[in-house]
């Protein structure tokens, strides 16, 4: 190799030294051309494209998701109800407490369970509204109901408080139908009598199933009235007790034309206690899913026609069951 090869490759490893001395000692960020540099604004990203990731999002999603949980619980238990069965007696509760409190203690008490429910339907309660009994102190069965387990009883009308005579636990437990009344028919049979017209006066109404079968009878004392108004008595005093017992068709027989005829809309009322008479006799019969009223030979109305002359002899208000 001659002197002046030598010399030039000298020269180039200087030079390749230096430069990368330079490059090394000057600032990233002052190696970029500046035009360059002016062209990398925020807007250029897209942030669609970015993800974040923290460690604290988990956290606030799993204490929103609890405290979600916790409201939703807290919700149901406030629409929380406790089915009670005891025995043949189904009972609906809102406190555990008064469930526990209908465990006997005797040997001989029927098994109790308990279930709990969260949401108790409208439908649901308008059929046990129906079906069964709300807010009552006891509830038992009829067949379990014994003579002087509660001491002289009286019987009640469904919206008028009349004075009645007392009857026993007996004859309670012979209204008491043993199943379910209300796709069930009840005939009524009724009558008024009046001695002098107006006089004193009884109404009475006789009550049966279809196949004949008697539910029950019933008389009252009405003091002085017609025998029309005694027979309207008649007619409103069987279809309360029917209604009361649970019965929803009805089918009413009686020898009166007059109340026959004015009931089926066909003869006008003009009598100014009869109207009143009417009006209700009719809002009763409106509240059945059925009602149908006709008339009978007076010989085919014997029994209503018998309790009513029995009842012109009661006090006014007074009531008989037979």
């Amino acid at each position: 190799m001659n002197r002046f090869s030598r010399a030039r490759s000298y020269i180039s490893l200087v030079l390749f030294r230096k430069s990368s001395y330079v490059t090394s000692h000057i600032p990233w960020n002052q190696c970029f051309y500046t035009s360059l540099k002016s062209s990398l604004k925020p807007a250029s990203v897209s942030v669609s494209s970015v993800h974040c990731y923290s460690s604290r999002s988990k956290t606030a999603k799993s204490k929103m998701s609890k405290s979600s949980v916790s409201v939703s619980d807290s919700d149901k238990e406030k629409d929380a109800f406790f089915v009670v069965r005891k025995g043949d007696i189904v009972g609906i509760y809102k406190d555990l407490i008064d469930c526990q409190a209908q465990v006997g203690s005797s040997v001989y008490d029927p098994p109790v369970s308990v279930y709990k429910g969260y949401s108790l339907l409208k439908d649901t309660e308008e059929c046990l509204s129906t079906v069964g009994l709300k807010k009552p102190l006891y509830v038992f069965r009829a067949l379990d109901l014994k003579e002087d387990m509660f001491g002289a009883l009286t019987p009640c009308l469904f919206q008028d408080q009349l004075p009645s005579a007392s009857m026993s636990v007996e004859k309670l437990a012979e209204l008491e139908p043993s199943a379910d009344t209300s796709y069930e028919t009840c005939i009524i049979e009724f009558d008024g009598a009046s001695k002098g017209n107006p006089g004193l006066s009884g109404a009475a109404a006789v009550l049966k199933t279809e196949d004949g079968s008697l539910i029950f009878k019933m008389r009252q004392g009405l003091g002085i009235a017609t025998n029309n108004a005694a027979e309207y008595h008649g007619l409103i005093l069987g279809l309360k007790h029917a209604i009361e017992k649970g019965y929803t068709k009805i089918k009413v027989k009686t020898d009166s034309k007059l109340v026959c005829m004015q009931m089926k809309g066909q003869w006008k009322v003009n009598h100014e206690v009869l109207s009143k008479l009417h009006k209700e006799a009719k809002q009763l019969s409106d509240k059945c899913l059925s009602f149908e009223i006709s008339h009978v030979l007076r010989s085919l109305n014997s029994d209503a026609d018998e309790q009513a002359n029995m009842a012109a002899r009661l006090s006014e208000g007074e009531v008989e069951v037979a």
